[in-house]
Parts: C-alpha cells; structure tokens; sequence
C-alpha cells in the first residue's frame, strides 16, 4: 500500500503543485514544502515543526517558517496545496473511470486510524474532505503517507534514531554513502561525520561507513514494524474492497509523481 499510495500523495512536491506556491510569493521550492505540509498544525513555529517533521537538520526548518506565514495563512496554504496536487494528479490521471468509488475506499480507510501520537495525521484528519474525487483520492493518500509517517518517526524515536541518522541509515540502504546522499550531502562534513561515528559505536555502521549486518537487520526491523503500525487504516476495508482499491490504484501509482 505504501508502494501504491506514495506516488499519489506527492504529487505534492511536483513543479505543477509548487507553481501554485510560488505565484502566491513564495521564494522557492522549500517554502511551498514547508507552507503546505505543515499548514495542518496551523501557524506553528519552527520549532514544532521540525519537531513535527522529525528528518531535517537543525535550522532547515527555520529558514522557511515563520517567513511564509508573513505570505501565507495556514487556511491558504492548504487550499493552494489542494488545488495544486489535484491539479497535478489530474495531469497524470484524467479523469478515469471509477474514481470516485476508489476516492471514497481509500477515503474511508484514511479517516478510520488512530490520531493518538500522530499529529500530523491529526492535523490533517481535521480538514474537510475534498467533494473532487481527484482532491479527494489525493487527501486520502496524503493522509494516509502521514499517518504512517508519523507511525515511523515514533519508532525511530523509541530506537534512538534522529533524523539526521535515519537519513544516513536510508542513504546505505540505496547503496550510497552518507557523504553522497542528496539528503546529507550538504551538511557540514564534521557534523555528519559525527552522525556515522555514533552509528558506528552502536554496531550498526563498520568502519568503511557501510551497513553491518546487525546494522542492516536493525533498519528491516523498524521498516517492518512500521508496516505493521501503518496497515491500521485498511482494517476499515473488507478484504474484496482492499482488492478494489488496490487494483484500482496500481495504473494510478504507475502515473504518479516520482521524487
């Protein structure tokens, strides 16, 4: 589901939904990110966002919040974000056939989880549902990325992973180094390089910065058990219904946006 849901929600990040942002005076592509994903925690400051947001290094958040808040209020943000992503799903899409019967399965689904130690999921589940069946599948799947992603930002916090190292853990997965990923790449080198060293003492990174095999089973681990915390949603579905919904949104995902 997370395969087939991903592709649908960030749409988000695509050049279509961040040129809503930008006519409305945003600087780049960063402020539209942090204006419209954080719009559901309403006009919250740095800090609780990168709280919130869990994997960005200290201040990235701060250099875009509070800024677009001076341009942009919450309620704003996430009608712009709306039209946008629909926008750019309808793109991808059309307008197919059966749309709105996959719309509200997966909109059932996306409002049936637990908020508790969710917050942005929470956030999210206060908005209205979109009458569109294209806004309105592309709600259901954001509100289903977040849920899951708060789900696995809690299970990194109980296994001591910051974000920073859940990045550099990500980056060896892809078969990168900490130093080549897009995501740490940036960051001063003493910083990073204090990142891995922890990593290393805990086992899970050798000392060429490559995954252990400890290291390796301890990422599966809490990938697992995410999966396990994000298929709540779905026990709303009878098991023909989740066999609709995800026949329906293979060719959909297929079409989707591909950070």
């Amino acid at each position: 589901m997370f395969e087939l849901v991903e592709p649908i929600a960030t749409v988000s990040f695509s050049d279509t939904a961040t040129r809503a942002f930008l006519e409305l005076g945003m600087r780049n592509y960063w402020d539209g990110y942090f204006a419209g994903r954080a719009a559901p925690l309403g006009m919250a400051p740095a800090e609780v966002v990168h709280a919130v947001f869990y994997n960005f290094a200290d201040g990235e958040v701060a250099r875009h919040i509070p800024w677009v808040w001076g341009k942009v209020t919450p309620a704003e943000a996430i009608a712009v974000r709306e039209r946008g992503s629909a926008a750019a799903l309808r793109e991808r899409i059309g307008d197919p056939p059966g749309l709105a019967r996959l719309a509200d399965l997966a909109t059932r689904a996306a409002l049936s989880a637990p908020t508790v130690g969710r917050p942005l999921y929470a956030g999210l589940r206060a908005l209205a549902v979109p009458a569109d069946s294209v806004a309105r599948l592309w709600h259901a799947a954001t509100l289903l990325r977040e849920h899951r992603g708060d789900s696995h930002n809690a299970l990194l916090v109980a296994h001591g992973i910051g974000g920073t190292e859940a990045h550099v853990l990500l980056a060896l997965t892809m078969g990168e180094t900490a130093e080549e990923f897009g995501r740490t790449h940036h960051l001063p080198p003493a910083q990073l390089a204090a990142v891995v060293d922890g990593l290393r003492a805990r086992g899970l990174v050798d000392a060429a910065g490559r995954f252990t095999d400890s290291g390796r089973a301890f990422r599966q681990q809490i990938e697992d058990r995410t999966d396990e915390l994000a298929a709540a949603p779905y026990d709303a579905l009878t098991a023909d219904e989740l066999d609709e919904l995800i026949a329906g949104l293979e060719p959909i995902a297929a079409a989707g946006f591909r950070p």
